[in-house]
C-alpha cells in the first residue's frame, strides 16, 4: 500500500471550526492521520472532535506570543493555514482601513505567525512536511468589492513562494490552494444575490459553486506523498474560474 505519509507526524488545521477546515479535518482524520483543530469557535471544535477524534489547540492567529506558545514544542509534520476573515465588501475609495488592517493581520500576518514557529518546530523534527495555505481566486484576478480580501490573499500567496523557497531544503513542502465560493448562509448574501451569481457563474466554466469537501480535497493531497514533488504552488479550485 502507498504511504500517504500521514504517519510522520500530527498536523495543525487552523480555521478548523469553519467549513472548509472542518471538511479538511475531516478528511485527514478519515485518511489515517493525527490532526489538531484550532479555530475561533470553541463549541464547534469540540463537536469536531468528538465526531473525528481530532485534538484541539486554542490560540490567537493575531498574537505572536498565543502562536509561539502553542506551536514551539508541537512535533508537526503538517500545517493547513485556513483561519480567515472575510471583512466587508467595498472599492477602494470606500473601505475602512481598519477593517483592511484586520483582514491582513488574520489572513496573511497569522498565516505567516504559524508558518513561523510550526515550520521552526519542523525542522528541529528534521522530518520534512508540508504546509498548505488556503488562499481565494480572489488573489489571482480582480474581484470587484474585494480590495481587503483579495490583497490579504495576494500576499498569502507571496508568502506560500517565499516560504517554499526558504524551506525547500529542509524538506518542507509550501504551497496554496486558492477555491472559488463555496456558497454557505454567511456567502449567500453577497454571492447568492442575482445580480453577482448569475454573470460569475456564466463566465465559469463549470458553472457552479464548489463544495467545502471539493476544496478539502487537494489540500489533503498537497499535503500527502503522493505531492511530494509538488512545492511553491498557488492551484486555483475554481471550477476554471481563472482560466477564462
Amino acid at each position: 500500500m502507498q504511504q500517504t505519509g500521514f504517519d510522520k507526524g500530527p498536523i495543525l488545521v487552523t480555521g478548523a471550526s469553519g467549513g472548509i477546515g472542518g471538511a479538511t479535518v475531516r478528511q485527514l482524520c478519515q485518511a489515517g492521520a493525527t490532526v489538531i483543530a484550532n479555530g475561533r469557535n470553541t463549541e464547534a471544535l469540540d463537536a469536531l472532535a468528538a465526531e473525528t477524534g481530532c485534538g484541539t489547540l486554542p490560540f490567537d492567529l493575531e498574537s505572536e506570543d498565543e502562536v509561539r506558545g502553542a506551536l514551539a514544542d508541537q512535533p508537526l509534520y503538517g500545517v493547513v493555514n485556513c483561519g480567515g476573515f472575510g471583512g466587508e465588501i467595498a472599492t477602494p475609495m470606500e473601505t475602512d482601513i481598519s477593517v483592511f488592517d484586520k483582514v491582513m493581520s488574520v489572513n496573511a500576518r497569522g498565516a505567516l505567525l504559524v508558518t513561523k514557529y510550526a515550520a521552526q518546530s519542523m525542522i528541529r523534527a528534521g522530518k520534512g512536511g508540508a504546509i498548505v495555505n488556503v488562499s481565494s481566486q480572489a488573489s489571482l484576478v480582480g474581484l470587484k468589492g474585494h480590495i481587503s480580501y483579495g490583497s490579504s490573499k495576494a500576499a498569502l500567496d507571496n508568502i506560500t513562494r517565499v516560504s517554499a523557497l526558504e524551506l525547500g531544503p529542509h524538506g518542507i513542502r509550501v504551497n496554496s490552494v486558492n477555491p472559488t465560493v463555496v456558497m454557505t448562509p454567511m456567502s449567500a448574501w453577497y454571492w447568492g444575490r442575482p445580480d453577482i451569481e448569475k454573470p460569475f457563474l456564466d463566465t465559469m466554466p463549470l458553472g457552479r459553486w464548489a463544495t467545502e469537501d471539493e476544496i478539502a480535497a487537494p489540500i489533503v493531497f498537497l499535503l500527502s506523498d503522493g505531492a511530494s514533488m509538488i512545492s511553491g504552488v498557488t492551484l486555483p479550485v475554481d471550477g476554471g474560474f481563472t482560466a477564462v
